[in-house]
């Protein structure tokens, strides 16, 4: 099996600082619990991107995510812990 490749756009939570959800482009929120986007808020657009086993992402493992949105159609990324440097 060759690596995964997957287009996905990452948007922001206008309740939550440092709270992410990354998204396959095709198909951004249609796996998404609806309890999840009421949680979430109104998302803001922040970038489209290639994710692969290679890429480095800031704050999370990209492998992860990768996987997140293979099994669930989406990954969150929770803000950082408060107080952690």
């Amino acid at each position: 099996m060759s690596d995964p490749k997957i287009m996905c756009s990452v948007y922001r939570s206008d309740k939550k600082e440092g709270m992410y959800i990354y998204v396959p482009k095709q198909e951004p929120f249609e796996q998404v619990p609806e309890a999840l986007m009421q949680t979430f808020g109104t998302p803001g657009h922040v970038m489209d991107l290639m994710l692969t086993p290679e890429r480095t992402l800031a704050r999370v493992d990209v492998k992860q995510v990768i996987l997140g949105i293979q099994q669930n159609g989406y990954y969150l990324q929770m803000p950082p812990a408060e107080g952690h440097f």
